[in-house]
């Protein structure tokens, strides 16, 4: 079992940052690829971000490719999310997730554990 908590969110302008964290408990949190994902209201859950369980590997969603970072310190048992360069279409419940799998996953159903999201809104 691991419980994954994010924390980071807020209300940004447009052109603004905001750095996420998922902290992470439980069973051995550096042996999962962990990931970034968000949801908007009427929308389906979509991948942003993800990184191996080294922190060698990471992809991006071609939607905020260049603008956000995600990284990870095993020994503090925390994922990060960096995001730069923010647009009102990134607003949404950002949640952190684990994966049973090696590598670099990106389907939601890859992932077994989340967290319960939190909320970034950006303003135009």
């Amino acid at each position: 079992q691991v419980q994954l908590v994010e924390s980071g969110g807020g209300l940004v302008q447009a052109g603004g940052s905001l750095r996420l964290s998922c902290a992470a408990s439980g069973r051995t949190f550096s042996m999962y690829a962990m990931g970034w994902f968000r949801q908007a209201p009427g929308k389906e859950r979509e991948f942003v971000a993800t990184i191996s369980w080294s922190g060698a590997n990471t992809y991006y969603a071609d939607s905020v490719k260049g603008r956000f970072t995600i990284s990870r310190d095993n020994a503090k048992n925390t994922v990060y999310l960096q995001m730069n360069s923010l647009k009102p279409e990134d607003t949404a419940v950002y949640s952190c997730a684990t994966s049973t799998l090696s590598g670099t996953p990106v389907r939601v159903t890859s992932y077994k554990y989340w967290g319960q999201g939190t909320q970034v809104t950006v303003s135009s």
